[in-house]
């Protein structure tokens, strides 16, 4: 089946219930198959997501990575698990991506970018980001020792680019997309506050504005900008109201985005929808909703070809 694969976290769900799972979407019948549901009681259940659900989704050769909180797990293509992996400085995992047999991910809750070897099987390299205004620096350290950073999550980083022009990443209170070259940290391309999945897309960056429900692409030639609205359920139709103890669970929150193809891309929203949009004709051509519990929200997307 040729179409998307789906992570969701079920924000504001309480302890002995479900708070996320992975969903196959065949785009062509619009149908949806959930293959995994997440329920564990070792879990922090403090604030916000905290550890609920599952997050980033990568795919390498013939193994399925999916990222939690702080574990990274591996899957067969039938989504029988393989084995997982932890580090001390991975935690409020979101995004991932797979460049040249090394798995990046966001590790939110340290300010940093942790990289995982898939052959050797470890976490082998770190990158910690610190701010005073728009001045960035990424320090280098080794995810194997304990001097690494301290777990402040003040840039709130959630989603990371790595490609052969160097490492691309963003978060809620970056101001932008930053790009690290190896040697500095720069601002790439400024960006509204509460952004996620900030990704460079041909002449610009594509990103949720999940403060605005709107999802972009913002190209050096304002020419070529394109802006969809996150889409919304009426709500008559929406469940799961007043049950979020939290208070952070809301209808049309955008987070999850992958390019399906030149020109089209797949975003994620609660309750749990995806939508394609065509950036040429600008429309928005398809949307499918697997949940309509205002809780439960999509997080990772990803092309599913197998």
């Amino acid at each position: 089946m040729t179409g998307l694969i789906a992570t969701s976290v079920v924000r504001g769900s309480q302890q002995g219930d479900s708070h996320g799972g992975v969903f196959l979407i065949d785009l062509k019948d619009q149908k949806v198959e959930q293959k995994l549901d997440w329920n564990t009681m070792a879990i922090d259940w403090r604030g916000r997501g905290a550890d609920r659900g599952l997050r980033g989704i990568a795919i390498h050769n013939e193994t399925l990575f999916i990222a939690a909180s702080d574990e990274l797990y591996a899957y067969n293509p039938d989504f029988s698990f393989k084995r997982s992996w932890r580090n001390q400085y991975l935690k409020h995992c979101h995004e991932i991506v797979v460049y040249q047999n090394q798995i990046f991910l966001t590790s939110t809750g340290f300010d940093s970018i942790l990289v995982f070897d898939i052959v050797k099987e470890k976490f082998h390299w770190g990158l910690y980001v610190e701010t005073e205004g728009y001045q960035f620096t990424g320090s280098a350290f080794d995810p194997g020792n304990d001097d690494g950073p301290l777990m402040l999550n003040k840039l709130h980083i959630n989603s990371v680019t790595a490609n052969d022009n160097g490492l691309y990443f963003a978060g809620l209170k970056t101001g932008g997309l930053l790009h690290f070259n190896g040697k500095r940290v720069n601002m790439s391309a400024t960006l509204p506050p509460g952004t996620h999945n900030a990704q460079p897309y041909q002449n610009g960056v594509l990103f949720n504005d999940t403060n605005a429900n709107m999802v972009r692409y913002a190209s050096r030639d304002a020419a070529e900008d394109r802006a969809f609205r996150v889409p919304s359920l009426p709500d008559r139709h929406i469940t799961g109201q007043n049950l979020d103890d939290s208070s952070i669970a809301r209808a049309s929150f955008g987070r999850g985005l992958c390019i399906v193809k030149e020109g089209l891309i797949a975003t994620g929203s609660s309750p749990s929808t995806v939508a394609l949009h065509d950036l040429k004709s600008r429309e928005t051509v398809l949307q499918v909703t697997l949940s309509t519990d205002i809780r439960n929200a999509i997080h990772g997307l990803e092309v599913w070809n197998f």
